[in-house]
């Protein structure tokens, strides 16, 4: 047995120590747990989407004072997931034993999120009764393929330099479709935009916006680069409704392609939607959801 010690973990002291830890452990199917902006990205925008209130029941596993495992929720608080150094896989069943007795469940209810590769974790969730209840399949874009799609006509890219949080803003909350159940933008969650375009391993200058011929912000693509991994992830990416379906998006992940290519990344994150397939993205990175 390794000489592993295991803690709670703490918002404003290890923060920088996980985002270490999930960049060297990564590989690109996620075997060993999420890219290190997945939580980072989650973990900045409370006040919004996040709910970090349970923070202090995510739990890190330390050997000689490294990080080498850790367990924690996203949103919602009762999906749990869980990075792992391989060569510990013996901390697995721990690892699944502390998820099930000490991690947030509501109504009853509670789901591991793991994923392709994760073997020993999938066989420790098996033997204390958890069963695979759905999966599906994120998509990549491997640089290796390229993206070309053409900026439509009418439309032009916003310079970093004159990037206008505001309408940045505005242009989330119109392209997720909140103004549907919340009304129209009036500077809602303004204060959790700030926080994400200002997270200590934010992007943001690297980010694509397409604005109309009136200036309106009409598509955002967000980017966290992040260059030990070779890794370009993008998140978010939206079209406000009155222009989808016009190309906006493509356009926008061909600009941050050729953005990051130049920079050496290798791979650009998507979803499981079936615009990344259009577009060229393949599927990479299995996710499988497990309850009791």
């Amino acid at each position: 047995m390794k000489n592993s010690k295991t803690r709670q973990f703490s918002v404003l002291g290890d923060c920088g120590k996980i985002y270490q830890f999930m960049l060297d452990i990564y590989e690109r199917d996620w075997r060993n747990g999420v890219p290190a902006p997945f939580f980072e990205y989650a973990y900045s925008s409370f006040g919004s989407w996040m709910d970090i209130s349970y923070s202090y029941k995510n739990r890190i596993w330390e050997d000689n004072g490294e990080v080498v495992a850790f367990c924690f929720y996203e949103n919602p608080v009762t999906d749990i997931y869980f990075s792992l150094k391989p060569g510990y896989e013996e901390l697995a069943p721990e690892m699944v034993a502390y998820a099930d007795e000490q991690m947030p469940i509501k109504a009853g209810e509670r789901q591991l999120i793991l994923f392709g590769g994760q073997t020993a974790l999938i066989s420790a969730a098996e033997k204390l009764g958890y069963r695979q209840v759905y999966e599906r399949f994120d998509m990549q874009l491997d640089f290796e393929e390229g993206l070309d799609y053409p900026l439509p006509e009418g439309f032009h890219f916003v310079k970093p330099e004159e990037y206008d949080m505001d309408k940045i803003g505005k242009c989330c909350w119109k392209g997720f479709d909140h103004e549907e159940t919340e009304g129209p933008w009036n500077h809602q969650y303004e204060q959790a935009n700030y926080l994400i375009q200002t997270a200590p391993h934010s992007t943001a200058e690297l980010g694509v916006i397409i604005a109309d011929g009136q200036g309106e912000y009409a598509c955002f693509a967000g980017m966290w680069w992040t260059p030990q991994n070779k890794l370009a992830y993008m998140e978010p990416l939206c079209t406000i409704p009155e222009y989808r379906g016009r190309g906006l998006a493509a356009a926008a992940l061909s600009e941050m392609y050729r953005k990051t290519k130049k920079m050496g990344a290798t791979h650009m994150t998507g979803g499981d939607n079936e615009f990344y397939r259009k577009i060229g993205y393949k599927p990479a990175v299995k996710w499988m959801h497990w309850k009791k």
